[in-house]
């Protein structure tokens, strides 16, 4: 029997101004220090995991948690675009506070259509990041079979990618608690997936 491929999915730390329930999509933006604990704490958790690859996207809040987690761990970092949060459009920068006051009724069709509605200014739909996201995932699994990933991503990111592993549509992504720093776990079997940690 073939071993699976492993991914340890993580979620980055806490970001600056994220009391105020921040819309950053694309926005890069740095973590606090609390974020950087967090961070740490994954890479003391996995210290002893055997990594064969890192990859995050390529914004500072995912490569600088990957880079610390790789600190303990003699492997390459890729960062990639095409692994980035979910792109707001005009909404970009702004909280979701100021998206409800604002927006009302844009907001109501994007609850309404989680996954086809696209934010104003040329948004990007949840449906259209999960075809980017895991059009990239693919890849990277079929690049590193049987051995261990660490992806540090974004949360609609990770929820794709379980989703995709859970076999749950898109519109019960939000089902899944995805807090900063967390870590999840998914083996990939040739003939099935098995989810061994959830937001742990």
């Amino acid at each position: 029997m073939k071993r699976p491929t492993r991914l340890y999915l993580a979620r980055h730390g806490q970001v600056q101004g994220y009391d105020q329930f921040p819309v950053y999509g694309h926005t890069d933006v740095e973590l606090t220090e609390v974020g950087l604990l967090q961070m740490e704490h994954l890479a003391d958790r996995l210290r002893l995991a055997e990594l064969h690859a890192i990859y995050s996207s390529d914004l500072k809040r995912t490569v600088t948690g990957a880079r610390l987690v790789g600190r303990n761990h003699d492997v390459p970092l890729t960062a990639l675009p095409q692994l980035r949060e979910v792109y707001f459009g005009d909404w970009e920068g702004t909280s979701f506070r100021e998206i409800r006051v604002n927006f009302p009724e844009l907001l109501t069709r994007r609850e309404t259509d989680l996954v086809s509605f696209e934010p104003p200014g040329g948004g990007e739909s949840i449906g259209k990041l999960a075809e980017r996201v895991m059009a990239c995932f693919g890849e990277i699994l079929e690049k590193h079979a049987e051995k261990n990933l660490l992806l540090v991503a974004h949360g609609a990111v990770n929820r794709v990618i379980l989703c995709n592993a859970l076999g749950l549509p898109l519109s019960r992504m939000f089902n899944l608690q995805q807090d900063y720093g967390c870590l999840n776990i998914i083996d990939y079997f040739p003939d099935r997936t098995l989810v061994r940690l959830v937001n742990g």
